[in-house]
């Protein structure tokens, strides 16, 4: 599989890199911590209308789908979000986008996509709560059915952009499989509780659910037959996810590397003595691997390849690992500098540690693993 950028993907990329230099960059995240705000709307707005969640939208709902590279174009964008440790909504936002395209009726691609695709709509999946296999498997929030209708109850915890949110992505438990809903934010019986966050550019929370009504339209596709179609949303999300958490590694990587070469010790750079350049080499090494799982794992999303599953949590288990110990590193290699709030270095550990975890540990991946492999 070919995981090479093609001219068309080349030039996303750069226009998206030059977009986030030039309004978000590293400074804007430090002025919303500063302030306690979330992420900036506007920016989000903007990033909407360079086409970020219409990759997944088709063209008669206001997005690109068909002739876009859908899952692997995505991942370039969230890469490059990753450079900037952006704040905003995009990993929620496409999975909430890639599951109403591919699960809704007609009528909820019309009524929640064009917003969606154009940034005005802000999206949260609900999909656990706590415990080993958070952010994999379903089963914190229970759906009966009730009237014409279904009776959501249940907690789900580390729902990423819920308090922003307008809509809510629903993965519920009926007893028989898993059934999904997409249902307003501010329905009643909806609360939604904030939680303690290592990662200052994104916000979690606690959603709970009590007794909240769902209608039969809320329902996205059959009744107890969710499974496939969630499994094909986690795919794209954790594909994403791996990309942004390379696109954190990469741009640390590289500051560290001018880091090393700037600094004097004993009249000399300190990245020329050998310890360093050990240390860096075999970064480097860890980093390109990082990147090649990340690729693959989101070509083989988007090609539906056989072996998509095992890819992605390869992908997740090697980046979530790897990039965490590159960055400690780098943040060592910056000394005393390197632990002070003033230095951006944090920002992209917090980032890397809060990635390694939400969607899946990478412990939780390698049980994954073995339950693909039948081992």
């Amino acid at each position: 599989m070919d995981i090479e950028l093609n001219e068309d993907q080349t030039m996303l990329q750069d226009m998206t890199r030059r977009f986030l230099e030039d309004r978000s960059p590293i400074t804007a995240l430090r002025k919303q911590v500063n302030a306690g705000d979330g992420f900036d709307r506007e920016v989000w707005k903007e990033g909407a209308e360079l086409g970020w969640i219409a990759l997944f939208v088709p063209e008669e709902n206001g997005g690109i789908a068909e002739s876009a590279g859908g899952v692997a174009d995505a991942a370039i964008v969230a890469e490059e979000l990753g450079r900037v440790v952006f704040s905003g909504p995009y990993l929620s936002t496409c999975a909430v986008a890639y599951a109403i395209a591919n699960s809704g009726s007609a009528e909820q691609r019309e009524a929640h996509l064009p917003g969606l695709a154009a940034g005005e709509t802000i999206a949260a999946w609900c999909l656990s709560g706590r415990g080993p296999m958070a952010g994999i498997e379903p089963g914190a929030i229970i759906a009966k059915a009730s009237g014409n209708g279904f009776e959501l109850s249940g907690v789900a915890a580390f729902v990423q952009d819920a308090a922003d949110a307008d809509l809510l992505l629903v993965s519920a438990k009926d007893g028989d499989g898993v059934s999904q809903f997409v249902i307003p934010a501010d329905s009643a019986g909806v609360s939604v509780e904030p939680m303690d966050a290592l990662d200052l550019g994104r916000r979690l929370h606690i959603v709970r659910f009590e007794s909240v009504k769902a209608e039969a339209d809320a329902l996205l596709g059959e009744a107890s037959q969710a499974g496939e179609a969630l499994e094909k949303q986690l795919q794209t999300l954790i594909a994403l996810q791996c990309a942004e958490t390379v696109g954190v590694a990469d741009r640390t990587f590289e500051f560290t590397l001018e880091w090393v070469n700037d600094r004097y010790a004993f009249g000399r750079p300190i990245g020329s003595y050998q310890g360093l350049k050990h240390r860096l080499a075999r970064h480097c090494g860890h980093l390109e691997g990082a990147k090649a799982a990340a690729a693959y794992a989101a070509k083989a999303v988007e090609n539906n390849a056989p072996d998509a599953a095992i890819a992605v949590s390869v992908a997740k288990s090697h980046c979530g690992r790897m990039v965490t110990e590159i960055i400690r590193d780098c943040l060592q290699m910056h000394g005393g500098i390197g632990l002070t709030w003033e230095h951006d270095i944090h920002l992209y550990l917090r980032r890397a540690v809060s990635n390694e975890q939400l969607w899946g540990s990478p412990a939780a991946h390698h049980e994954r693993l073995c339950q693909l492999a039948s081992v």
